[in-house]
Parts: structure tokens; C-alpha cells; sequence
């Protein structure tokens, strides 16, 4: 017997974090912006692989390339990318320690922007500064947050207070 999942939280979650990458901030603090989109898509490969995918996750980065302005198929590519080794090694991270978890989403951040750095070399675009390295930390530090807060949307443990 399974659960009901609330049908809106899959695509509240998605544009929430289109909003939180669309959200200006200050010079200081973007490079430590975090991946926000590769966060919600990280937590719905692991916890609801039946609905979310690799074509879910080039959906998903279609929509953010043109959400942001960004080079057409960079963002799908960098999350079908994501999904891909989540899938893979989708059976040990749902099981490791929150802790360990973090780990091996900034892992996987840090494997995002290595990817954004082959594609933007091969392209002949301008490289990212060297502090935009920073952000796979920042969003290693947030995993366990969102995935808490996610967690308890999708099960519904807000309502039984």
C-alpha cells in the first residue's frame, strides 16, 4: 500500500526553484549561488524515480535555459547528466546517512560544474570565474535542509501537526 503524493508539490517544487535561481543577489554573494533547480531534481530522482527521469530532467533544464536566458541545452544537458549517475547509484544514497548524502550531492555539484566548465571550453565561451567553484559547496550545505523540507511536503508530515 502506497502513500497519496500531492499531485502540485513535483511542479510547485520545480518553479520554486526557478524563482530561487532568478532571484537577484548581491556581486558578493553570486558566486555561492546554488544550483537550486539540481537540488529539487536531485531529491525527486532519488525519492520518486517512477515519475522523475532523464527526460524529466531535460524537460526541466529546457525550461530553465529559457527561464534564465542560458545557451539552449546547457542546463538540460548539465541535469540529464545528474540524473543519470542518481539513477545509477540511486539504491546506496537513498540509504546513506543525511550526512553522507551531502557528500555525494556536492559531489555531484562539483561534477555539474565541471561539465559547465568542458562545455563552455569547447564552445569557445568565456570560462566561469574562478569563485563560481564555490557554489557546489554552498548547495552540499543546503541538501540537508531541502531534502528535510521536501521530505516532509511530500509526505505530509506538516499537516499532522
Amino acid at each position: 500500500m502506497s502513500r497519496p503524493r500531492p499531485a502540485w508539490l513535483l511542479p510547485a517544487s520545480i518553479v520554486a526553484a526557478l524563482l530561487l535561481g532568478l532571484l537577484p543577489l548581491p556581486a558578493v554573494l553570486l558566486p555561492l549561488r546554488p544550483y537550486w533547480l539540481a537540488l529539487v531534481v536531485a531529491y525527486w530522482v532519488i525519492e520518486d524515480p517512477d515519475r522523475v527521469g532523464l527526460g524529466f530532467a531535460f524537460l526541466v533544464g529546457v525550461l530553465a535555459d529559457l527561464v534564465f536566458g542560458s545557451l539552449l541545452g546547457e542546463q538540460a544537458l548539465r541535469l540529464v547528466v545528474m540524473a543519470f549517475i542518481l539513477q545509477r547509484f540511486r539504491a546506496r544514497i537513498r540509504f546513506f546517512p543525511m550526512s553522507q548524502q551531502a557528500l555525494a550531492i556536492g559531489g555531484l555539484l562539483l561534477n555539474d560544474r565541471i561539465v559547465t566548465a568542458g562545455l563552455h571550453i569547447a564552445l569557445g565561451i568565456q570560462p566561469l570565474p574562478t569563485m563560481f567553484w564555490l557554489a557546489p559547496l554552498t548547495g552540499m550545505l543546503l541538501w540537508p535542509p531541502a531534502f528535510v523540507l521536501l521530505d516532509a511536503l511530500r509526505l505530509g508530515h506538516w499537516r499532522r501537526r
